[in-house]
């Protein structure tokens, strides 16, 4: 919980600073957002690298922007969805339909992001940001609820590897996170719709600091972390003063 608050106490503070200090442009001072896509789980339970596709579950999530100028902004997002991962989906390597683990979790996730607008919100003169692609990075926190299951582990299969018996053992008495950090980095695209809205396409991947995403890590790859990235597609609603006499802009 003192992570958490401390988390929270910086969002309050660099959203406060930005509304004291921030610089006015032709842009809008500030954004919300609402997005829909999907969650991809990426660890010990997959064998591919990019993330479990087929067990891949639908998640939304809601944002506040706050613009410094064309080409920086502050970003507080609140997404909620689900991971799964199941070694029984897949048919190769065949050895894991006989581990068999697999894992879900619902996943709330509240991040604070500094967005860099590439080549910035250039509005035309219709007041219309047209196309404007934007990479970004800062600290998350993401809410657990994982629940693993072993049930269905052929223990007779790895008779003679014991040390997959062993760190299933291990496993089973290590606990579960109940929450984690991560670093969310990623990249996505905005094509202004009207003046005042836009449509937003973004993939953001998530560096984690632990190998229980999924409950399991000794009787699987313990050298390797796991991490969850997600896709989603958002509609933005742009207001706010547009220039610093509050003036409409003149079109001709």
């Amino acid at each position: 919980m003192k992570t958490l608050r401390a988390f929270l106490a910086l969002c309050l503070f660099v959203f406060t600073f930005l509304n004291a200090n921030s610089q006015s442009s032709l842009i809008p001072k500030y954004e919300i957002g609402v997005h829909l896509g999907t969650f991809i789980y990426q660890g010990d339970l997959t064998p591919n690298d990019l993330g479990a596709f087929n067990t891949m579950k639908p998640g939304f999530g809601v944002s506040a922007t706050r613009n410094i100028n064309s080409h920086y902004a502050i970003r507080l997002q609140l997404l909620r969805g689900s991971l799964k991962g199941d070694d029984g989906t897949y048919d190769d390597p065949a050895w894991r339909k006989q581990r068999n683990l697999n894992f879900t979790t619902p996943v709330t996730e509240l991040s604070l992001q500094v967005v860099r607008n590439i080549i910035g919100l250039i509005p035309n003169e219709a007041g219309i940001i047209n196309f404007s692609p934007y990479v970004f990075g800062g600290l998350s926190y993401s809410f657990l609820n994982i629940k693993r299951d072993w049930s269905q582990f052929d223990y007779s299969h790895f008779a003679g590897e014991p040390a997959v018996i062993n760190g299933l053992n291990e496993d089973i008495d290590h606990s579960v996170p109940k929450g984690i950090f991560s670093i969310p980095i990623g990249l996505g695209v905005r094509y202004g719709i009207t003046e005042k809205l836009s449509f937003s396409l973004e993939g953001t991947y998530r560096i984690l600091n632990t190998d229980y995403l999924d409950g399991f890590s000794q009787s699987a790859n313990p050298d390797k972390n796991d991490h969850y990235h997600t896709i989603m597609a958002g509609l933005i609603y742009s207001f706010g003063k547009r220039n610093k006499f509050d003036c409409p802009i003149i079109k001709n």
